[in-house]
């Protein structure tokens, strides 16, 4: 991808914050200008993450002018939204190979760069760790400075008021900024709040207020009607009560698209002690209407071409294994209307948009709040509905008590279809789904199980639905490999596996979505193959069968190895004395950086050829 630099003169200039700290502050706007205009050219040549990150350029711009990074820390919430930092931090030039194999990591990540100060993945976390930093900066006493960025969407979750409501009680000096979104901002408004929350965090003002404070604190009566009568004013002017009940001090709301704005009120937040809390009104896509108008749909974008102001249709042959999902809730749905949804802010990425819009009484979107996603299914099972929850494999395992104490401990009726499981790609390490077959597995009661095609999905959501009990039905994100799907209501016996290919001397065991390059490897090796579909309970019976009928056990799963599929399967095994080579496959004990997942396989060595040759260095085999 080629991008000429000369064709902006001033970030061309920006290797490191201290370049931009080092510019006349009446040239912020044409850098924040030069950087939109840089950010839509790379991430259109290249893909990635693009509404986000284009509302949070005079943000960042403004952040990395008023504080001496990295020496002062600065903490984004997620990560979606930190391109334009990126840039600013030394890797403008590396920013077009971002979420790409070998290339920069798509969040925050503290080994690619000392900017920054936290690696991220998922939501709610910049407040805590804020939190602690400050802490660590007041012992240290160098006046180094920490902020937090935190958006709307970030904010609903309770991680973060539980850390808002530690902060406030400490009373370290922080900065939270709520980058909110979700609403728009007029000219007229955005200048009046401008000024307010210039004059808000002003000198003159706050040694009133502190100095007031101080002052009547003494007089009780005079000091509640004061504190009142301040109350009043601000609730009148700002939506800021509940932050200043949990402790902060609120600025705001401001246009986070004026640059001169921004930095004023920040140069004046940076001198004030407390946890400060200022909320920054933003656009997701600013400087790009399509974007703007679709700032969903243009999230995380393909290459595409900037001219057209459309994305490119991806063209598949099969459906995607969260459509497939959505497609059968609706039919369930059609039939019984004890069913519920319930997702926690992905019902996009789950496939339910359709179920949202047909059967809007029985779709509940919690936001991001997955431990509240599960219990809140647990109290609607305990009612005689039926929740399916659709939940990322990498967003369950923060609802992992909730699932085994409101769910399993009562072997209430819920089901969880976890999508993004085993190999995501390109998110990375935060968002591979490959430990939730060892997390789960050992909870008791639950059922696990895991598909290995489009139609084996279908089955075993049926399956999961008609379960009494706790049922989890994981699988991939993407498509399969294109088995025809049935609509009907079958269902399949729980814990029994069934034999694909028969062979000799080697019997391969697959466990979900690996099943066709197991194939191709178990054709190549004359061995044969058996989906498992169940983890828990495991097909004990087929298990031992196969050990006395073959020479060599192989087991297949897009996990990792330790406590994973084959795992159990080594239990089942040593529990009843046998003694038998048994060769596990899967994810390595190490986290899975980013690439594609055509990239990944080949690293990890699960697609085809990597399964077959471990099997034949395993066993021995040699094709005569």
């Amino acid at each position: 991808m080629s991008i000429n630099i000369n064709q902006y003169p001033r970030l061309r200039l920006i290797n490191q914050p201290e370049d931009l700290r080092s510019l006349p502050a009446d040239e912020l706007a044409n850098v924040a200008r030069e950087l939109r205009n840089y950010l839509l050219a790379s991430v259109s040549q290249s893909s990635g993450h693009f509404a986000s990150g284009l509302g949070t350029v005079e943000l960042t711009v403004a952040l990395h002018y008023v504080y001496k990074t990295p020496f002062d820390q600065i903490i984004w919430d997620v990560g979606h939204q930190a391109y334009p930092h990126k840039i600013l931090t030394g890797r403008r030039d590396q920013i077009h190979t971002i979420r790409q194999f070998n290339g920069l990591h798509p969040f925050p990540w503290r080994e690619e760069s000392e900017y920054d100060s936290l690696s991220v993945g998922h939501s709610s976390t910049s407040i805590s760790a804020a939190l602690g930093m400050a802490i660590a900066a007041e012992q240290e006493n160098k006046n180094r400075q920490t902020v937090a960025v935190i958006g709307d969407g970030a904010m609903t979750a309770g991680m973060a008021f539980e850390a808002l409501n530690h902060a406030g009680d400490l009373k370290k000096n922080m900065l939270v900024i709520l980058n909110d979104n979700d609403m728009s901002i007029s000219e007229n408004v955005g200048a009046l709040n401008a000024h307010l929350a210039r004059i808000l965090t002003g000198s003159i003002y706050t040694s009133f207020r502190e100095g007031g404070k101080k002052i009547l604190n003494n007089v009780p009566p005079i000091k509640e009607l004061a504190s009142r009568a301040e109350e009043h004013l601000k609730g009148m002017i700002v939506p800021g009560t509940i932050f200043e009940e949990l402790g902060f001090n609120y600025i705001g709301p401001i246009d986070g698209h004026d640059v001169n704005a921004l930095v004023e009120t920040l140069k004046n937040l940076r001198g004030m002690k407390g946890p400060q809390l200022l909320h920054v009104i933003t656009k997701k896509g600013k400087g790009y209407h399509p974007a703007e108008q679709d700032p969903i749909g243009y999230h995380a974008v393909p290459k595409f071409d900037l001219q057209h102001c459309e994305l490119p249709t991806k063209k598949t042959s099969s459906p995607s294994y969260s459509k497939i999902f959505g497609d059968w809730l609706c039919d369930i749905a059609s039939r019984d209307k004890k069913l519920m949804a319930i997702t926690p802010a992905m019902r996009e990425g789950s496939g339910l948009v359709r179920f949202s819009r047909e059967y809007p009484k029985q779709y509940f979107d919690t936001a991001i709040a997955e431990q509240h996603a599960v219990t809140l299914a647990a109290g609607m099972a305990i009612q005689q509905l039926k929740p399916v929850v659709a939940i990322y494999s990498t967003f369950l395992q923060r609802a992992y008590d909730q699932l085994i104490h409101d769910v399993a401990l009562q072997n209430l009726d819920v089901l969880l279809a976890v999508d993004r499981a085993g190999i995501v790609g390109a998110d990375g390490p935060t968002h591979q789904g490959t430990f939730d077959l060892s997390f789960l597995r050992c909870i008791p009661n639950l059922v696990l199980m895991a598909p290995s095609n489009e139609n084996e999905c279908r089955l075993l959501l049926n399956t999961g639905y008609q379960y009494k009990g706790p049922a989890v039905v994981r699988y991939p994100r993407g498509c399969g490999p294109g088995i025809e799907i049935t609509t009907d209501s079958e269902t399949l016996p729980i814990g029994r596996g069934k034999q694909l290919t028969q062979g000799k001397s080697i019997a391969i065991l697959n466990f979900g979505c690996l099943a066709h390059f197991a194939e191709q490897a178990a054709n190549r090796l004359n061995a044969s193959l058996y989906d498992m579909r169940f983890i828990k309970p495991l097909d004990k019976q087929l298990i031992l069968t196969a050990a006395a009928e073959y020479d060599y056990l192989v087991t297949v799963e897009d996990n990792v190895v330790q406590g994973g599929a084959g795992s159990g399967v080594l239990e089942v095994l040593a529990n009843a004395g046998i003694c038998k080579p048994v060769l596990t496959l899967g994810v390595p004990d190490e986290f899975v950086k980013h690439g594609s997942q055509t990239e990944i396989y080949q690293m990890l060595k699960l697609d085809a050829e990597g399964l077959y040759q471990q099997i034949k260095t395993f066993t021995g085999y040699a094709k005569n």
